[in-house]
């Protein structure tokens, strides 16, 4: 998935809808999530869960009775920025005795017992499948007791939990649908730190979705670490799937299908989704997001390194050959697609011309943008066991800020390529630069900022495009889409 290091920010509209619901609720969750989509979706689910035990979100730190903080492992500075954390709410403890804290997600998996020995003013550490468990573990922390829970699930998936939306616009949310990755990239903890894939009940994510829908959403995510191998057979793990009855196999739920289903039985509602896997991207996803208009024209296709044999070290199931094949067929089913990329730079053994086999696959597929991170060595992934961390950081600086001048090159090639355009757009909050003016997304998943007018926050809106930077659309509202 796409990663981003980021705080949730509780909307005032989110915080009103907590409280409705919980109005004898009397203790403070402050929550903050770092790191990719999925951790914003499970800590809306922690909420749920402790909104069962009496706790209402708040956005005041200095007034929380537990203190949760949703952890990323997938780089090391993604660990870092929580520890810096970690010292912020060490100095509003120091005044308030009673609140707790506690760490949840993938450093927590990843670090365990160990969390609780290095920062002492953990008192919770709490693995990503374990969130039931929150009761009973603050239960043990209210007796004095440190308590850890990292345990993985092999049938998790928080089907029946329906999330406290914090991330709340009201206009669009997250729908998880699978949970955990099979794909052992030698780079990557994901699979340690969330174990391995399971899918959810495609009931059930239809009928999250409809609940969404009763609250006017206009959008929805659908995540996973890798939503193309989505498969629903009645339950179970995808590498199991072979053992199963031929009555499961028949009936069977890929995620070309779940796509389908939803765009079908929601046809004013927009769908996108994240993060794809190129070796289990089926052409079949291509077709169906070619059949529904309302199946944004957006992936975000990783590809980690335009060198097969960087692509071999890391254990990616593609080569540089396949990847490219694969555009071309997306490029010629929707030529309106956009494409959105992760590159790793200095990955072990990577040599000045693998560093330009990426330069030249991004030439080749002109990303409308990316994700681009300097290699950091994971403790415990196959990397760390087995390869060298041989480039200098001297070297994957200069190689990432390529990469980077590269992507704004082909980002603004890109977004050039609206101006002039009238293009439908979802209106999801106030530009940041101008309290005169919307912001919201085209399909291509693109900012377009323009006037505000007469329209408001949820509204799909045609706007003219006249201008342009390489992040961001400039231009006009020209009326309502046949979409409201």
């Amino acid at each position: 998935m796409k990663h981003t290091e980021k705080i949730i920010d509780e909307s005032l509209q989110g915080k009103a809808l907590v409280k409705e619901q919980n109005k004898a609720n009397n203790k403070k969750l402050f929550i903050e999530s770092y790191g990719c989509q999925m951790n914003m979706n499970d800590s809306e689910i922690v909420a749920s869960i402790l909104a069962q035990e009496g706790f209402n979100t708040t956005q005041q730190l200095e007034d929380a009775d537990l203190v949760l903080v949703n952890t990323c492992s997938i780089r090391e500075k993604a660990e870092q920025t929580i520890r810096k954390r970690l010292q912020k709410y060490n100095a509003v403890k120091k005044k308030n005795a009673k609140m707790k804290v506690g760490v949840l997600g993938c450093m927590a998996e990843r670090l365990k017992e160990k969390f609780l020995e290095e920062e002492k003013i953990v008192d919770l550490v709490v693995g990503p499948d374990a969130y039931r468990d929150l009761p009973n573990l603050l239960q043990e922390i209210d007796e004095g007791r440190d308590a850890v829970n990292v345990i993985l699930s092999k049938d998790e998936t928080y089907g029946d939990v329906a999330p406290v939306r914090l991330n709340n616009n009201g206009v669009s949310a997250f729908v998880s649908i699978t949970r955990g990755c099979d794909n052992m990239c030698t780079f990557c903890v994901v699979p340690f730190t969330r174990g391995r894939e399971r899918s959810r009940d495609p009931q059930s994510i239809l009928e999250e979705i409809q609940s969404m829908a009763d609250q006017n959403y206009k959008e929805i995510t659908l995540l996973g670490q890798n939503v193309d191998s989505y498969l629903w057979y009645g339950g179970g793990l995808k590498k199991d799937f072979k053992k199963a009855t031929e009555m499961a196999q028949a009936t069977a739920v890929d995620f070309a299908q779940l796509l389908d289903m939803a765009a079908t039985r929601f046809p004013k509602m927009r769908f996108r989704f994240s993060t794809s896997n190129p070796q289990d991207m089926s052409l079949d996803v291509i077709h169906t997001m070619a059949k529904h208009t309302n199946i944004c024209k957006y992936i975000h296709l990783p590809v980690q390194s335009g060198s097969n044999k960087m692509l071999k070290a890391m254990n990616r199931q593609h080569t540089r050959e396949e990847y490219m094949e694969l555009v071309d067929n997306i490029y010629k089913i929707v030529p309106e697609m956009a494409l959105s990329q992760d590159m790793i730079v200095g990955f072990c053994g990577e040599t000045e011309k693998d560093h330009q086999d990426t330069l030249n696959l991004m030439e080749y597929v002109k990303y409308d943008f990316g994700f681009m991170f300097a290699y950091s060595e994971r403790p415990g992934t196959l990397a760390a066991k087995k390869m060298e961390d041989d480039v200098s950081n001297e070297i994957k600086k200069r190689r990432l800020k390529e990469v980077i001048d590269l992507q704004l090159k082909h980002s603004l090639y890109r977004t050039q390529q609206h101006v002039g355009k009238t293009e439908e757009v979802l209106i999801e909050g106030e530009s940041k630069k101008s309290s005169d003016h919307w912001k919201g997304r085209n399909t291509q998943n693109t900012v377009i900022v323009f006037p505000k007018e007469q329209y408001k926050i949820g509204d799909f809106v045609n706007v003219k495009v006249e201008d342009c930077t390489s992040a961001t659309l400039i231009g006009t509202a020209v009326g309502y889409s046949d979409n409201n």
